[in-house]
């Protein structure tokens, strides 16, 4: 299953904790906060000013 900009930042961690080096790499530290369980990770990528498409690109190479 392939990880989209519209999945759930807490489900993505869940189902794919070798993807937490990945948001380490992007400064995505929101990690068990309260926003990881509704926001999705296009939300999360724009409120820290990162490129969606980068992310999602590097998130996919973990889970490979």
């Amino acid at each position: 299953m392939k990880i989209s900009k519209d999945m759930k930042i807490e489900d993505i961690i869940k189902h794919h904790p070798q993807t937490l080096e990945v948001f380490q790499k992007f400064n995505i530290h929101c990690i068990g906060c309260a926003a990881a369980s509704f926001e999705t990770l296009e939300q999360g990528a724009a409120a820290h000013g990162i490129d969606i498409e980068e992310l999602v690109k590097e998130l996919n190479k973990a889970i490979e």
